[in-house]
């Protein structure tokens, strides 16, 4: 199989191999390394992950497709992830989705024609006490409302 990884990745994965009961032990930290290089995980990304782990092709995606933080398909350069639990939505998370279907013309789970937003409901990003949250990438952006939704977005335009 031909090699998609670059170099730095089998570089990282040795360094952290020491650090780890066993080399599947390696298997999160090698989809958070695959991912930040390719963008998401394509099925010969986890392939190649399983092949150099030790395991089928098949457990990678169980576990790629068990954390919402891994991404299955292709994401726009911004990825927005919108907490919609009940602290997010009783503050007012749900009138942020529906501001953001209406401004990039796309529904929840989609991305931009021009690949630049990729808008997702999160179950909860664990920040109830400054909620409405959502995610910009890795980036918590909390105490969220249309304004400062709006604000955030033009300047990434």
């Amino acid at each position: 199989m031909a090699k998609i990884l670059s170099q730095k990745f089998y570089d990282e994965m040795k360094k952290l191999e020491p650090r780890y009961p066993t080399k599947v032990a390696l298997l999160l930290p090698a989809l958070h390394q695959a991912q930040s290089e390719t963008g998401w995980l394509p099925p010969d990304v986890m392939a190649e992950i399983g092949e150099y782990i030790g395991i089928h092709p098949a457990q990678v995606k169980e576990v790629a497709s068990f954390y919402t933080m891994y991404n299955l398909k292709p994401v726009g350069k911004y990825h927005l992830k919108i907490c919609t639990n009940v602290a997010c939505c009783l503050r007012g998370a749900d009138e942020l989705v529906e501001h953001c279907e209406k401004k990039f013309g796309i529904q929840c789970g989609d991305t931009t024609a021009d690949k630049k937003f990729t808008l997702m409901e999160e179950e909860c990003l664990g920040a109830c006490g400054t909620a409405p949250a959502m995610m910009l990438n890795d980036d918590y952006v909390e105490n969220l409302d249309i304004s400062k939704l709006d604000k955030l977005l033009d300047s990434l335009k």
